[in-house]
C-alpha cells in the first residue's frame, strides 16, 4: 500500500519546533510550579527568543502538548532556501555525488575547485565556496560517512542512549513484530484459518509489557497504531471486556521508542506522528539484533507459552515431528488474545525476572509514582495521526477514495478555496468514514455520501471492484461496491453456516462424536471482521 509522506507547513519551522519542544519540556517537567525569572532567562537564552516569549511558549505547550503547537512562521527567507540558478545547483549536486562522496574522501577545497573547473568548462560563473559548504552540510550525516568509508564518524551517528539501559519507567520502549507460533481457527466453523500476527511493546527499565495487538493481518503502521493505543492509555475497560481480573497499570507515553528498520517504523508520516507526541525513535541499527535483546526476549518468553497450547508450530518445524498443527488447532483470534493477555498480567508480570530479580509489576509499582504521566491531550487526534492515508482532491460533491465518496458539511467553506489536494486518513478495517485534512491543518470526520450505506472493509472493497470489472463493468458507482461486498459477505457467511449445519450433522452421526463446546460467551478479537479499537474512545 503506497502512503504519501505527510507535508509540514514548513521543514525548517518543524526543526525549530522540535528543538524548542525539547527545551520546554525539560523546563516544564522539571520545575514545581516555581519559575524563576533566572530560570526564564536561561531558557530564553537557550532559545534565542525573549523572556516574553519565552512565558508565551510555556503556555502554547501546555495548552497543546505538542510539537505543532510551538510551530509558528519564521520572518525571512525559509531555511533551507537556495536561489542558486538550476543549472548550477544541478552540476554542484552531481560533482558531489559522483567526487566528493566516494571512499578517496576528496577535501572540501578539492570539491570547490573541481565544481569551479566544471562551471568555467560550461561558462557559467562559479559559485562561491560557502555555498558548496552549504550543501555539504545538507547532505544526510549518515548518508555521507557511509559513502566516503567514514567508520568512526558512521559509529558516532548511532543513536544508542544509555546503551539501550533506562533509568527511569517509560523512558525506552521497545516495540517489535512476530508471527505467532501457532494456528488459530474460524469463530463459527473452527476450521484453520492460519498464524496470526502480534506486535509487543515493553518498557525496558520495569521489563512491563506496555501493550500488544493480535491480528491475522501483516504488520502495518495500522498494528503499531493499535499497539501504542493498546501501551499508552488505561486498560481497565480492555481487561474487564475480555473477562481478566488481574491488573494491568502501566500505562503513559515513552520518551523513546526504539524499533527495527521496517518500512511501518521508518515512514515520514510515523516519524512524524510520535514526534509530535515528545516521543523520541531509536532505530536498531541493521544487522545488530542484539540491540533489541529485551524484546526479542520477552517474545521468545511469550512463544515459549504458546508452545504448550494445541495447534503449536513450535519455533522450529523440525520439533514438530509427526505432529499435526492444523489437524490440533484449537484457539481462535479472540481467544488466543485472551490466553497471551492472561499469560502477560498473571504470570510474566509477577515472575521474578531474570535481569531484575524482582517481579516486573513490583519494579513498576515502586517508581509509579514519581514519573509524570504523559498522555495525548487529544486521543482521536493521536489514532488518526498513525493511520495509513491518500492525498486527494476535494471536489464539489466530496473526496472520493477506492471509488467512494465522502462528505461532511464541514468541508462546504474549503471547496473551491484550494487547488492543492487534501490529506485523507483512512482505516482500512472501516471504510464507512475517512478523515480529511482540511487546509488550515484540522481533521474532520467524512462518512459515506450515501449514509445508508453499511461499512465495509478495503479487502472487501478491493474484491468487489475486482468483481464487477470482471464483470466488463468499468463504470461502476459507490452503492454498487458496497452492496457488492455486502452480497459476497453474506454469501461467505451463508456457506459457513451451511458447512457448519452438515459436519455437525455427521458428527452426531458417528458413533462416539464428541460435542463441541460453546464459545459465544468470549468476548474480545473477531478474527474475520476485526472490531476497530477506536469505537473505545468515542
Amino acid at each position: 500500500m503506497s502512503e504519501t509522506d505527510p507535508d509540514p507547513e514548513d521543514a525548517a519551522n518543524w526543526e525549530e519546533a522540535c528543538r524548542r519542544e525539547d527545551a520546554v519540556r525539560k523546563f516544564v517537567l522539571g520545575r514545581d510550579g516555581n519559575r524563576k525569572s533566572a530560570t526564564i532567562k536561561e531558557l530564553a537564552q537557550e532559545l534565542g527568543l525573549s523572556r516574553a516569549t519565552a512565558y508565551r511558549m510555556i503556555a502554547m505547550f501546555q495548552a497543546g502538548g505538542t510539537v505543532t503547537s510551538l510551530m509558528g512562521k519564521a520572518p525571512g527567507r525559509r531555511r533551507g532556501h537556495r536561489a542558486l540558478d538550476p543549472k548550477r545547483e544541478a552540476l554542484i549536486q552531481e560533482t558531489i555525488k559522483v567526487f566528493y562522496l566516494k571512499p578517496t574522501r576528496p577535501s572540501v577545497a578539492r570539491l570547490v575547485h573541481e565544481i569551479r573547473t566544471r562551471c568555467l568548462a560550461l561558462g557559467l560563473p562559479p559559485p562561491n565556496w560557502r555555498t558548496v559548504k552549504a550543501r555539504i552540510t545538507d547532505l544526510d550525516t549518515r548518508a555521507k560517512a557511509r559513502k566516503r568509508g567514514e567508520s568512526a564518524l558512521l559509529k558516532s551517528t548511532m543513536a544508542v542512549p544509555g546503551g539501550y539501559r533506562a533509568s527511569r519507567p517509560l523512558e525506552i520502549v521497545q516495540i517489535d513484530h512476530t508471527r505467532v507460533d501457532l494456528i488459530v481457527v474460524d469463530e463459527q466453523t473452527r476450521e484453520p484459518l492460519g498464524r496470526p500476527w502480534i506486535t509487543l511493546a515493553m518498557d525496558v527499565f520495569t521489563r512491563m509489557v506496555t501493550g500488544f495487538y493480535l491480528t491475522m493481518d501483516n504488520p502495518s503502521r495500522l498494528s503499531v497504531s493499535l499497539c501504542l493505543l493498546h501501551a499508552v492509555f488505561d486498560k481497565g475497560a480492555w481487561l474487564r471486556e475480555r473477562e481478566i481480573n488481574t491488573d494491568w497499570p502501566i500505562a503513559g507515553l515513552p520518551e523513546y521508542l526504539h524499533a527495527d528498520n521496517g518500512a511501518d517504523f521508518r515512514s515520514k508520516a510515523f516519524i512524524h506522528a510520535c514526534r509530535d507526541e515528545g516521543i523520541n525513535i531509536i532505530w536498531r541499527p541493521p544487522g545488530t539484533p542484539h540491540f533489541g535483546g529485551h524484546i526479542e526476549r520477552l517474545i521468545g518468553t511469550q512463544m515459549g507459552a504458546i508452545h504448550f497450547l494445541p495447534g503449536t508450530t513450535q519455533s522450529n518445524p523440525s520439533e514438530l515431528g509427526e505432529y499435526d498443527s492444523a489437524k490440533h488447532s484449537s484457539l481462535t483470534l479472540r481467544e488466543l488474545e485472551r490466553f497471551i493477555a492472561l499469560e502477560i498480567t498473571g504470570n510474566y508480570h509477577h515472575a521474578v525476572h531474570a535481569a531484575l530479580r524482582r517481579p516486573p509489576i513490583a519494579v513498576w509499582k515502586e517508581h509509579e509514582g514519581g514519573v509524570p504521566l504523559r498522555l495525548p491531550k487529544d486521543r482521536m487526534r493521536f489514532w488518526i495521526s498513525f493511520l495509513p492515508e491518500k492525498e486527494r482532491a476535494l471536489r464539489p460533491n466530496g473526496v472520493h477514495l477506492f471509488d467512494l465518496r465522502y462528505w461532511s458539511p464541514a468541508l462546504t467553506a474549503d471547496v473551491g478555496r484550494t487547488k492543492d489536494k487534501v490529506l485523507v486518513k483512512y482505516d482500512p478495517r472501516d471504510l464507512s468514514r475517512v478523515f480529511v485534512r482540511r487546509p488550515r491543518g484540522a481533521f474532520v470526520e467524512a462518512r459515506y455520501a450515501d449514509v445508508t450505506l453499511p461499512a465495509i472493509t478495503l479487502r472487501e472493497a478491493n474484491a468487489a471492484r475486482k468483481h464487477l470489472k470482471a464483470k466488463g463493468r468499468r463504470e461502476v458507482d459507490m452503492r454498487t461496491i458496497v452492496q457488492t461486498a455486502v452480497a459476497q459477505r453474506q454469501l461467505v457467511e451463508q456457506a459457513i453456516r451451511k458447512t457448519s449445519m452438515a459436519r455437525r450433522g455427521n458428527r452426531k452421526s458417528s458413533p462416539g462424536g464428541a460435542k463441541k463446546e460453546d464459545y459465544s460467551s468470549l468476548r474480545g478479537v473477531d478474527s474475520r471482521t476485526p472490531i476497530p479499537f477506536v469505537e473505545d474512545i468515542e
